[in-house]
Order: structure tokens, then C-alpha cells, then sequence
């Protein structure tokens, strides 16, 4: 069954901008260190990148149902990317809770998380599955 989803466009110029702007406070602030290297490792695309995990995080901010308030963090949620580069949502602290929270007995949840971009956007969505444990039939 699917408990949330959640999508976010993001202006690839206006997170340059605010790169340029406050540099490290801004990405320590939102980002993991994870995350702020696969960004700074693809120097053709650092804002680019940067600015789809911002939206995977307003996306799986949106699927919990809080958006960023209730005392969720930016790091509360982090993407990062298999070796097939199929990116993966991984939730800790308060968003971790929440997830689990809304999670219904008997079931694990799953966080999907797609991410895209074309020049000046970037675009993220957010699906939460949960899956009934025991069976891999849909709910």
C-alpha cells in the first residue's frame, strides 16, 4: 500500500546561487558528507546534483507528511546511489521515526526515490511503500 508520495522542483541557477553565496554553511547545514562528495566529485554538474537531492528531500519531506517542520532535519534524509546508480533514500533521526510511525504493524516500509534533471530544473519524487512482511503480494 502506499502511505505517502511526495515531489519537488528545484532551480538548478537558484541553488548555484546560494552555493556561491554561502558556501560551506549551506551545505553542511543540508547536506551529508556523503552527499556533498558524490556532488563536488562530478565538477560538471555540482549544483546540478546538489539541487536534485534538495528536491528528493522537499519530495520525501512532503511523503511523510510534514514538509520540513516538526522538528524533521535536512540530514534526516539523505540519497545516496547504488552501484547501478538507481538512487536510494536513507532516513535517520526524526524522519526515521515519523516513517516508522506511519508504517502500519505487521508491515516494513519502503522509500522509493526517482531523481532527474534538465537544465535550470531538477526534479525529484518520493514514493513510501509499505509491504506486508511474509509475502511479497501487494497490499
Amino acid at each position: 500500500m502506499i502511505l505517502g508520495v511526495g515531489t519537488d522542483l528545484a532551480n538548478i541557477d537558484r541553488i548555484a546561487g546560494v552555493l556561491d553565496r554561502f558556501g560551506d554553511r549551506f551545505r553542511d547545514r543540508v547536506f551529508t558528507e556523503r552527499e556533498q562528495r558524490k556532488a563536488e566529485g562530478r565538477p560538471r554538474a555540482v549544483a546540478a546534483t546538489y539541487a536534485k537531492r534538495w528536491a528528493a528531500k522537499e519530495a520525501c519531506s512532503k511523503a511523510l507528511g510534514t514538509g520540513l517542520r516538526m522538528g524533521i532535519s535536512w540530514k534526516d534524509m539523505a540519497v545516496s546511489n547504488l552501484r547501478t546508480g538507481q538512487p536510494v533514500m536513507h532516513l535517520t533521526g526524526w524522519a526515521a521515526e515519523r516513517l516508522a510511525a506511519m508504517t502500519p504493524p505487521g508491515h516494513t516500509a519502503v522509500v522509493h526515490v526517482t531523481l532527474t534533471d534538465d537544465h535550470p530544473w531538477a526534479q525529484a519524487f518520493v514514493v513510501i511503500e509499505a509491504r506486508a512482511n511474509g509475502g511479497d503480494t501487494p497490499s
